[in-house]
């Protein structure tokens, strides 16, 4: 405390960091709304249907009139509803039901508030592992963390994979069109998995999970869309699925979270065909923390903190790239597996697409 008192204080600087805090504070209290809105169905109840009172939101939700009312002051609060004074009524814009409503956009996000209350309820895991230096696996975690993470990443596939990073990669989707064979390490619920073999019914596509849990559910989600014939699934490291001459191998925003990323690209330098392509798909990052300082990069630190890095350690820790590795470390890990020949195919606000060829 004497200290603090002999320190002299920018009182705007004071001011400007306690206004954050306290924005980031309503921001948390605001995710457990926005998952309440969507699990009660009280955004899409809104949907495309012009202003409504409280009451009638409630009944078209088949909710409380009074829990509602208090919901929708909260919405209001925080931009994601329309509030019109003069005849007390709410409404969704267009824009707002795209991101809170319409659970096939590619801005929809009320699922992925799914991430941060796992991380909340395995907080004592992290803390142990902060303090013992010790991993915590992939299957460990709380499982509102699968269906999140699984939620967030299959709408931005679904608007991108083939329609904007598939083409650009050199002569792949000539490849696929033909037919080829194709394997998806990491594929978790195997959304990207499915989309691909959607896409190219002539191809056929090997999805690989270490968790168990995860290729039951792509299992599901590969015959619910009703490509299982040409997509299948299986538990398996990156380091020993069955090498068969693949002609794209995919690592979507899962590398790393491998606790032996460069095995995993040494394997699959030994799985691919000779004119074979890998497709690496990263969370979006630069090489230096200084240029990474914004709320993307404020997500991706926080997430490999307790979970991606969590994992790498749980599987050995040899590289803990974390999800801000950066298009130089990641082409050095390819590099070094005997890879040749790299680009930057495309890049998101949210992911690098990068190409990687024998």
């Amino acid at each position: 405390m004497d200290h603090i008192q002999n320190t002299t204080i920018d009182a705007a600087k004071l001011d400007a960091l306690v206004q954050r805090a306290v924005g980031d504070l309503s921001a948390g209290y605001g995710g457990v709304m926005v998952s309440l809105g969507n699990r009660l169905g009280l955004y899409k109840a809104m949907a495309e249907a012009g202003p409504l009172s409280s009451r009638e939101v409630a009944g078209r939700a088949g909710c409380a009139e009074r829990y509602v009312r208090e919901w929708l002051g909260s919405q209001v609060a925080g931009g994601y509803v329309t509030y019109h004074a003069i005849s007390d009524t709410y409404e969704l814009t267009p824009e707002q039901t795209l991101v809170l409503a319409n659970e096939d956009s590619p801005v929809f996000i009320p699922n992925a508030w799914a991430v941060p209350a796992s991380m909340w309820s395995d907080e004592d895991k992290a803390v142990e592992a902060f303090r013992t230096g010790k991993g915590i696996a992939w299957g460990d975690h709380d499982g509102r963390l699968y269906c999140g993470v699984a939620a967030f990443y299959r709408n931005a596939y679904k608007a991108s994979l083939v329609p904007e990073w598939l083409p650009a990669l050199d002569g792949v989707v000539e490849k696929l069109t033909a037919g080829a064979r194709v394997a998806d390490i990491g594929c978790g619920h195997g959304h990207s998995t499915v989309l691909m073999a959607d896409a190219f019914p002539a191809s056929r596509f090997h999805g690989f999970d270490t968790h168990q849990a995860s290729v039951t559910e792509a299992r599901k989600v590969a015959a619910e869309a009703g490509v299982a014939d040409r997509a299948r699934f299986a538990a398996a490291r990156a380091d020993d699925y069955p090498a068969a001459n693949y002609d794209l191998i995919c690592f979507f925003d899962c590398l790393h979270d491998m606790g032996d990323p460069l095995a995993a690209a040494t394997h699959a330098a030994k799985a691919i065909a000779p004119d074979g392509t890998v497709m690496l798909v990263e969370p979006f990052a630069n090489d230096r923390v200084e240029d990474n300082i914004s709320p993307v990069g404020r997500l991706y630190y926080a997430a490999s903190t307790t979970i991606c890095c969590a994992h790498a350690i749980s599987e050995g820790g040899h590289t803990v790239l974390g999800a801000q590795a950066g298009e130089a470390r990641l082409v050095d890990i390819f590099r070094k597996a005997g890879f040749t020949r790299f680009r930057r195919a495309l890049e998101t606000p949210f992911n690098l697409i990068i190409e990687a060829r024998p």
